[in-house]
């Protein structure tokens, strides 16, 4: 006699055991949907990626051969501060791609999110200031006009902050978050080692600056005016 049937009859015994196989069976399917999903996940996060890549390197070209030299900038504020020059500003609502995947933004990494996010607000930001400046140089060419030079301004800090958001989804597609990390590391060391090296020079001017008022001051209260 099996061992067993002196605890479980034989129908106990088969129940349990197509209960095993049964509970196996759900832990297999569960494993292999988890992996199904993950690599979906992958696919989907890289595609994203992909697509958000393409259209924001693109329009930072553009921005690129949009940004005025500095002469040009002064002339163009200058024009618009007469009165007489209505400024044709391009519109820069490029953001159909982003539009479309908003809704599934958060299964990017972490490091990623942040610069996309930042680069297509000041893209909303920038398309908002260009439509208010084009109806107040009509009626107003000297708050037009200061409102061109802070057009101007975030036009070049949306292409800078676009720039960073291409390095950090190039450097994602290469490496994945752990190589974005060890890029941005690398950026704060770089930041902090620079600083570290202008800080003994900033500071002695500094103290050059202070000697040399501190001496004007004092033979300004010389009661003998020397």
């Amino acid at each position: 006699m099996p061992p067993l049937d002196l605890y479980l009859s034989p129908q106990l015994q088969q129940a349990v055991v197509t209960g095993l196989f049964v509970a196996v069976g759900w832990i297999v399917v569960a494993a292999q949907t988890r992996r199904r999903d993950a690599i979906l996940r992958r696919t989907r996060e890289g595609d994203i990626q992909r697509a958000l890549l393409a259209e924001i390197r693109a329009h930072v070209f553009a921005l690129e051969q949009q940004v005025p030299s500095a002469e040009d900038a002064a002339t163009l504020i200058a024009r618009i501060e007469t009165g007489d020059f209505v400024p044709t500003l391009p519109q820069h609502a490029n953001d159909r791609i982003f539009s479309a995947v908003l809704t599934d933004i958060h299964i990017l990494p972490a490091p990623v999110i942040d610069p996309i996010v930042l680069y297509y607000r000041l893209l909303s930001i920038m398309s908002a200031l260009a439509a208010d400046l084009r109806e107040i140089a009509r009626t107003d060419g000297q708050r037009a006009a200061q409102m061109m030079a802070d057009y101007l301004s975030l036009m070049e800090e949306t292409r800078d902050t676009g720039l960073q958001a291409v390095r950090v989804l190039t450097e994602c597609l290469r490496g994945g978050p752990a190589a974005v990390e060890r890029m941005l590391d690398a950026d704060d060391a770089n930041v902090l080692a620079q600083m570290t090296r202008q800080l003994p020079a900033e500071l002695a001017e500094l103290r050059d600056r202070l000697a040399a008022r501190d001496g004007v001051n004092s033979r300004s209260w010389d009661p003998r005016g020397q």
